[in-house]
């Protein structure tokens, strides 16, 4: 068996791989994001390409400096990154209250979209080293929210480390009318997808 890391400390994304019951180590990336795409779709790929390749790098530094401890495995790390845009704006975790205000306030009572860009870099025993990048968009319509209804939303503290200001798994579940396309998306993890992908380069995620 190999080994498959999440380059992210997200509690959502850790819960939604345990959900489909593999096992996986988790090493966060840490490093800068350095955006230099518009389209959400891209700058989501362009950001989940980086994470999954600063800690694939990190582990083929640790093996190469500690080849004594290593046993040869096939190793697969996933990066992710989630952004919400509406009319092509990216609103990405706000900064304080009162741009989580402003957010709240663009998606209130219309549809946006979240895109989740997915890296995976596989690097093989035999020293091969290989990547899969794609992304998942969902739609999401929000009902119409009036001021009082966004303070309080804002109060719970539920949307300050969120992208877009709302968690749909969380508090803000009342608000949402209707969504078209993967729940899990929106949460953080396309898994579906995820498995679908590798699925086609036939890589079972059960056997890695």
């Amino acid at each position: 068996m190999g080994q498959i890391i999440l380059a992210s400390a997200s509690p959502r994304r850790k819960e939604l791989l345990e959900q489909i019951g593999i096992s996986f180590d988790i090493c966060p990336a840490k490093g800068e994001e350095i955006i230099t795409k518009k389209i959400p779709h891209e700058v989501v790929q362009e950001l989940a390409s980086q994470k999954a390749k600063e800690v694939a790098g990190m582990v083929k530094a640790y093996e190469a400096s500690h080849e004594e401890l290593m046993t040869p495995q096939d190793i697969m790390v996933i990066g992710a990154d989630t952004i919400v845009a509406y009319e092509n704006q990216i609103l990405g975790k706000p900064k304080e209250e009162e741009d989580a205000f402003r957010m709240l306030s663009l998606l209130s009572g219309n549809t946006h979209s979240v895109y989740t860009g997915v890296s995976i870099v596989l690097l093989g025993a035999s020293g091969k080293v290989g990547e899969l990048t794609f992304y998942e968009k969902t739609d999401v319509a929000m009902r119409q929210m009036d001021d009082a209804e966004i303070r309080r939303y804002i109060a719970t503290g539920e949307p300050m480390d969120k992208a877009g200001a709302y968690g749909i798994q969380g508090k803000c579940a009342i608000y949402i009318d209707k969504i078209s396309g993967d729940y899990n998306n929106v949460v953080g993890l396309p898994v579906a997808a995820i498995y679908r992908e590798l699925k086609k380069l036939g890589i079972d995620l059960y056997l890695w």
